[in-house]
């Protein structure tokens, strides 16, 4: 199979496993939040949370299993995961707008990800972060499938001090998501020099990548 068709049956799964994990939430909203997916939240038992915890880790496996199956190098594969994990999670709020006609606006608070904290956030952080994850990925893939990408040490650090500043952005507050309180308002700047960090350590990587190929 060649790129094109991997880049495209990547995106059917993605679309169609979005829609798995939307509806799942719908049925949880109808059962948790019936009247309304409202911040603050309340509390939910911890058996049930425990059910969501494994059933994003579930999630991550099958992304990173079919990107496995998808590519051939380390990098390669890394890129259909980006891919992969970007279009999903897109789809994941095209569906619930669908479904539920939420969220009104991308500034909607979510629980974004349970993993070792609650995450919380605006809609347009995980989104914004998800277009970035797909452009990076189809401009891997461009360097002979992703064979030719050779990233400098260099760039790691603008990547790892954006993924710390975006992390602490969903983290900072999540005391009052365990508490049932309302959460501080979102820190927005740290969301934008993250995206740009990200942007800045991926341009690094490319740049050398191409003039080494």
């Amino acid at each position: 199979m060649n790129n094109k068709n991997k880049i495209i049956c990547l995106t059917v799964f993605a679309v169609a496993m979005a829609f798995v994990e939307s509806a799942v939430v719908v049925y949880l909203r109808a059962i948790f939040h019936p009247e309304g997916f409202i911040f603050p939240l309340k509390a939910v038992t911890d058996d049930k949370v425990l059910v969501e915890v494994f059933r994003e880790i579930a999630t991550i496996v099958m992304l990173v299993s079919v990107a496995f199956l998808a590519g051939t190098k380390r990098w390669e594969r890394f890129a259909y995961f980006m891919l992969s994990f970007g279009v999903w999670d897109i789809f994941y709020y095209v569906w619930l707008k669908v479904l539920l006609n939420w969220p009104a606006s991308v500034l909607e608070w979510d629980i974004l990800f349970l993993i070792p904290l609650p995450w919380i956030g605006p809609v347009i952080a995980p989104v914004s972060i998800s277009v970035l994850m797909i452009v990076f990925s189809i401009l891997i893939l461009r360097t002979n499938n992703g064979h030719d990408f050779t990233p400098p040490l260099l760039s790691l650090i603008p990547a790892s001090a954006g993924i710390i500043l975006i992390l602490y952005s969903f983290m900072c507050d999540t005391g009052a998501t365990l508490h049932c309180q309302m959460p501080e308002p979102y820190q927005y700047e740290l969301l934008i020099i993250g995206n740009i960090l990200f942007a800045v350590a991926f341009g690094t990587a490319y740049r050398k990548s191409r003039m080494i190929a």
